[in-house]
């Protein structure tokens, strides 16, 4: 069934609102006093959570896309993409204003004794660039150099598994999983970019041939 612009358009409201689900349930748990014994931690992680998973689901579009052979996951990679900034926003919002109480002097004094902030505060700036340039408008501005800049996803990816697991310390039962996931996704991509070398190469190695055979046949 081929859907029009009135389907899609539906279907990507309904993700919208599926994907602010998350914000939802932790805001009125947290008016509703049922966040637990620390609260500031639960919605520190929380958000930080969902802040990883879109992104994973955001780097898993394109391979879906390769896997399937469709072509409407990467209908809503932008969209993935800005909640995992706006869930990363929420997760340095909770550690800079609950957590530190907007004291710039503690946060200082902070960054240089836990390597995990300073892991997280290069995976937001990474990501910063991402939400501000991901418009259309932007998109043409850029050129190609627009597709170099958002592939630095890859990196926040990594930097953002970095600072889970200086974060978690002892467990890092999670920590793995969205490793692995990670890994296989970029495999994924590497796996197609290599094969599509490789089908251009052999697709210009006929056209070589040919082309010496002519220069022989001249001579």
């Amino acid at each position: 069934m081929l859907f029009n612009k009135q389907h899609w358009a539906v279907i990507k409201l309904l993700v919208f609102t599926l994907s602010l689900l998350p914000f939802f349930e932790l805001f009125f748990a947290g008016i509703d006093d049922q966040l637990g014994a620390n609260p500031i931690e639960t919605l520190h992680f929380g958000f930080g959570d969902w802040a990883l998973r879109f992104l994973c689901i955001g780097l898993a579009l394109t391979p879906i896309k390769i896997i399937t052979g469709q072509s409407w996951p990467v209908r809503f990679r932008r969209m993935m993409g800005l909640f995992a900034f706006f869930y990363a926003s929420l997760h340095l919002l909770v550690y800079v204003v609950l957590d530190l109480s907007l004291s710039w002097t503690a946060f200082i004094d902070e960054v240089p004794k836990s390597p995990y902030i300073l892991a997280g505060l290069v995976t937001y700036l990474l990501l910063l660039p991402l939400a501000l340039t991901s418009t259309k408008s932007m998109q043409k501005r850029f050129g190609r150099y627009w597709l170099v800049l958002h592939r630095s996803v890859y990196a926040a990816a990594i930097t953002a598994l970095v600072h889970y697991f200086w974060l978690v310390k002892k467990d890092y039962t999670q920590p793995l999983i969205y490793a692995v996931v990670v890994t296989m996704l970029l495999t994924v991509r590497a796996f197609n970019i290599y094969q599509k070398q490789i089908s251009s190469v052999k697709a210009k190695s006929p056209k070589l041939g040919q082309k010496k055979t002519t220069n022989k046949i001249s001579r």
